[in-house]
């Protein structure tokens, strides 16, 4: 079996080409993508050749970890399952490339574990589903953020998330004005317009590694910094003013799978809004060009590639 995928051979080089796929086992399901987002952080990285050693890293690659589709065939245990629409965040099924994160591609074969009944309604915002429990997953293990930085799409759903907790809602800082737009029931300012210095928790999704110094002088007494960006450079601070404010840092890891099934509770209730976060979308095969766009442009938000032409 083949499918049609994003190929990085190398830092800034790519192509949509075939692909042979390891035969399926006992365990999986063949999904038929139709939807597939670019991250800004993660895939940025590979796209750069910034990103730090992880197992599986290397290059000719199939990036990508937000892709939606339908189950078209699966092992004898798991026949019930044709006909789902699911989520699927990544695989490793490519005969001839690493699958880091190994989603963006017109075919993929999965355990079935992996893929997550969605409703067909969301259509692409689906492909949100993973920054939706990345979120969730900074959230849930400790107090809501008061300030937010970084108003991109993860800043954006920590800062629904928070609202729908019913936490009061968070300011949010960019440095841009163009990202400082759509912000929905929280107020999106410039950093320089802040002057608070007292909050209690603070959380980062910039990506952005040398700003722990700034950060630090705006916490009150015992406040936490998350992280919960990518972070490609050393991270650093100064000891004096962390140790006067007695500031303590945590580092929100990737999500789990009891995060994406809690992200697809609050979409389905109608506590987690999705609209506005999907600025670009583009056929696959234009994938060439839309990988720069998503990475360099400060109007899209989140490009997502459309596989139907390739059914």
């Amino acid at each position: 079996m083949d499918a049609i995928a994003v190929i990085l051979d190398a830092p800034k080089r790519l192509s949509v080409r075939q692909l042979s796929l390891n035969p399926a086992t006992s365990s999986d399901v063949i999904v038929e993508t139709v939807w597939s987002g670019i991250s800004s952080g993660t895939e940025k990285l590979l796209w750069t050749g910034e990103m730090p050693r992880f197992p599986g890293m290397g290059y000719p690659l199939v990036p990508g970890y937000e892709s939606v589709g339908r189950i078209v065939d699966a092992a004898p245990e798991f026949q019930g399952r044709i006909g789902e629409w699911v989520f699927v965040p990544g695989a490793n099924c490519f005969a001839d490339a690493r699958g880091l994160f190994g989603g963006t591609a017109n075919r993929l074969i999965v355990p079935s574990e992996r893929a997550l009944t969605i409703s067909e309604d969301l259509a692409e915002k689906g492909v949100l589903m993973a920054l939706a429990a990345t979120a969730l997953h900074a959230l849930a293990a400790g107090d809501p953020p008061e300030l937010i930085i970084g108003h991109g799409v993860l800043g954006r759903l920590l800062a629904r998330l928070t609202i729908a907790s019913g936490a009061p809602a968070p300011t949010v800082w960019d440095n841009k004005a163009e990202r400082r737009e759509g912000a929905i029931g929280y107020e999106c300012i410039a950093p320089k317009d802040d002057d608070r210095h007292d909050y209690s928790s603070i959380y980062d999704v910039s990506g952005y590694a040398h700003g722990l110094d700034n950060l630090i002088g705006r916490l009150g007494k015992r406040g936490e910094i998350v992280l919960a960006g990518f972070y490609s450079d050393r991270l650093s601070f100064g000891f004096a003013p962390a140790f006067q404010a007695e500031a303590r840092l945590r580092v929100a890891a990737e999500w789990t799978p009891e995060d994406l099934a809690s992200t697809r509770a609050l979409i389905e209730t109608g506590a987690l809004n999705l609209d506005g976060l999907i600025t670009d979308v583009r056929p696959a095969s234009e994938a060439e060009t839309a990988y720069p766009t998503a990475f360099t442009e400060i109007d899209c938000l989140k490009m997502v590639l459309d596989w139907s032409s390739y059914e």
